[in-house]
């Protein structure tokens, strides 16, 4: 089905995911509208309306929009708008989602109450994804006013100095399920991370971490999905 929701336009792509129940929640809705995601495909600006991965550079990608709508519903309930949420974004790329995730929990002026913090272990990509943010009025006041955050570091050790977060979306395969990361989750708090399967395969799923309010931690497996591996940044 999400193959079909490409669009012409931003609002258009948004709204058929939407309109087809990849998208459920109005405020993703809102918060993905108001992100036009060709500020984020600087190498294919013709495709960033398509539903699937666009290069960015550095031997990465920017996830497909319907991968970014299901991050977004999974994590929602723990990002209420304008109450301080903190959210940590691992291997933020170009800057889309991270831009969306303060949407969230800041309000789509980015006047809110909330913290993001975008990571990504390559230079170019995090000076990229800042130079991308300035393309609006809301991503130049998200980042002036540091309710934004964008460094370049290791995502398998999160960043503890921000933390404990309220959310965190991993946009890259782990190769395991990092405790680290775990640790670095509020009580409550809710992780979403692609780990690649121990089954030899090469297969990678969506788990859905949850820290309850008591520090007990769950995990589910979700759906099969396919993304770049988290690793060392390329030398």
């Amino acid at each position: 089905m999400a193959w079909r929701c490409s669009g012409r336009n931003n609002a258009e792509l948004i709204s058929n995911l939407f309109n087809v129940g990849l998208i459920t929640s109005p405020r993703v809705r809102d918060a993905m509208i108001s992100v036009d995601r060709a500020h984020y495909c600087p190498s294919s600006p013709l495709a960033a309306y398509e539903d699937s991965p666009q290069p960015i550079g550095f031997s990465a990608t920017i996830s497909a929009p319907h991968m970014h709508a299901a991050a977004c519903e999974s994590l929602l309930p723990y990002m209420p708008e304008n109450k301080g949420a903190k959210v940590l974004d691992i291997g933020s790329g170009s800057g889309y989602l991270t831009h969306v995730l303060a949407n969230l929990v800041c309000g789509g002026d980015g006047t809110g109450s909330g913290h993001v913090v975008g990571i990504d272990h390559i230079q170019g990509l995090v000076d990229m994804s800042r130079e991308n943010m300035r393309r609006s009025e809301e991503g130049r006041r998200l980042l002036d006013t540091g309710k934004v955050e964008l460094i370049v570091g290791d995502g398998r050790k999160g960043y503890a100095p921000g933390g404990p977060y309220d959310a965190i979306h991993v946009g890259a395969a782990a190769s395991e399920m990092h405790q680290t990361l775990i640790d670095q989750l509020n009580s409550p708090g809710r992780m979403f991370i692609p780990v690649e399967d121990s089954d030899g395969w090469g297969s990678q799923w969506i788990w859905v971490v949850d820290k309850d309010k008591d520090g007990k931690v769950t995990k589910k497996k979700d759906m099969g999905v396919r993304y770049v591996p988290l690793t060392d940044a390329p030398k």
